[in-house]
């Protein structure tokens, strides 16, 4: 019989690579995401970064008391499992909590389901509501995640915005005077509309939704038979005596809503990652079905920690020993300092009614930072690079919260992070001291 050479290592090797795609289709055209960049770029260059939305300031005493006595006490099964779609006693208060605000009676077992942050209670919409062909309304400017998830879910994002409407008397803009116009918006619902996604108070720009805005998006569902997606991280985080108005406490709007909110926004501890999603049973069965076949289960400790502080802030709800209450205060005057230093130094800024952010104008500044013609990059995300890498200060461009056909139509904005101590607030402020002697010095 004829010998038969054995193939060398080399060719199996190279016989044993894959010539076809390995990523999911879905994963087209979503892999990019701007905190990756501008997190890199942070921490390489600045010494004062106001572009993340997290606080570095500590959480309160009476939150990280209850995680100590979560993990060393002698509730030793708080170590183990708990149930998958909430710890009982955290799904008890809010359902107490929440039923107090939007006045109505809940379930705890069946209206409310916690979630690794209020970033996996979107994921879990979107996959549970967002079939191929279905299209998902996005208001603009709007959290980045809600595109990709969308489309990662076989949606079409249909992308309608705020305009901004210029104040009289010339007072600073406000983020109430960015607008949706009702026409346009009615236009955008369609039968293939299977759900608008609701942010309020808005990031980035700090815009509290009136009860009229409200009601014109609640008619529109009602009337075409469509889901509210509501964002509510921030429910707490108003200012100049503002009211947060839950879409989900308007008529016809229970039975269509799913409210996401997020205990690391509301105990400034973002890091925890327990968020959680209220609604109907109608919808939250299914928004639990991808749960359970995803994270499935979400830290015990940090769920009795939250359960415990909700608890405490139940009974002195409204009274000014609330952190409810004292919180938006403390960050409504770190706001306030902000606002006079970037005025100092010449920038615009939108005064935020909620929120950690305020975004401010910076089209006095072509001439410290000249547009490049035909560039395909918009303007307020070469400002940013820019400056983080010439002046130490992170910011992020607003042009990352419009989709890809939209962001060279607001590209002279970029959106600061006030949620930080004051010896933060001093170093952004000296910086743009700084910067505002050597504008006046050429």
């Amino acid at each position: 019989l004829p010998l038969v050479k054995a193939p060398s290592s080399l060719s199996l090797s190279s016989q044993a690579k894959m010539s076809r795609p390995v990523q999911a289709r879905r994963l087209e055209g979503v892999d990019k995401n701007i905190w990756v960049e501008f997190v890199t770029l942070a921490a390489t260059y600045s010494t004062v970064n106001l572009g993340q939305g997290f606080p570095d300031f500590p959480p309160p005493d009476f939150l990280k008391e209850a995680f100590a006595r979560s993990l060393s006490g002698e509730k030793h099964m708080l170590h183990q499992y708990t149930r998958a779609f909430g710890h009982p006693p955290l799904v008890k208060i809010l359902a107490q909590l929440f039923g107090k605000l939007l006045g109505r009676d809940l379930d705890p077992m069946t209206n409310v389901m916690v979630t690794v942050g209020a970033y996996q209670a979107l994921f879990c919409c979107f996959q549970a509501f967002v079939d191929e062909g279905d299209e998902v309304i996005i208001i603009e400017p709007f959290f980045d995640c809600y595109e990709p998830m969308v489309k990662m879910a076989g949606g079409t994002p249909v992308f309608v915005p705020l305009r901004p409407k210029a104040p009289k008397d010339g007072k600073m803009m406000s983020s109430a005077d960015w607008q949706l116009d009702p026409a346009e918006l009615a236009s955008k619902f369609s039968k293939r509309t299977k759900a608008i996604v609701l942010n309020s108070p808005n990031n980035p720009l700090g815009k509290v939704f009136s009860r009229g805005e409200l009601e014109l998006i609640a008619d529109l569902c009602v009337k075409h038979d469509a889901l509210c997606i509501s964002d509510e991280v921030y429910e707490w985080l108003v200012y100049d005596g503002k009211e947060h108005i839950r879409i989900a406490s308007l008529r016809g709007m229970w039975d269509r809503t799913v409210i996401i909110g997020s205990a690391g926004k509301t105990f400034s501890a973002t890091g925890w990652k327990v968020g959680w999603t209220v609604g109907p049973n109608r919808l939250l069965q299914h928004v639990r079905t991808v749960h359970q076949n995803s994270v499935y289960h979400c830290a015990t400790a940090a769920q009795e920690a939250v359960a415990q502080c909700f608890q405490k802030e139940f009974e002195r709800y409204g009274k000014p020993d609330s952190y409810f209450v004292q919180l938006p205060k403390e960050l409504q005057q770190k706001r306030d300092q902000l606002v006079q230093s970037l005025v100092a130094v010449g920038m615009k800024p939108i005064i935020p009614e909620g929120t950690y952010f305020l975004v401010a104008d910076i089209s006095e500044f072509k001439s410290d930072v000249p547009d490049v013609p035909n560039s395909d990059e918009p303007y307020d995300s070469r400002f940013a690079k820019w400056m983080v890498k010439n002046k130490g200060l992170a910011a992020i461009p607003l042009s990352a919260f419009y989709c890809g056909a939209h962001k060279n139509n607001y590209n002279c904005f970029i959106r600061f992070c006030f949620a930080k101590e004051e010896a933060t607030l001093k170093a952004a402020d000296d910086i743009l001291q700084k910067w505002k002697l050597e504008k006046t010095s050429l």
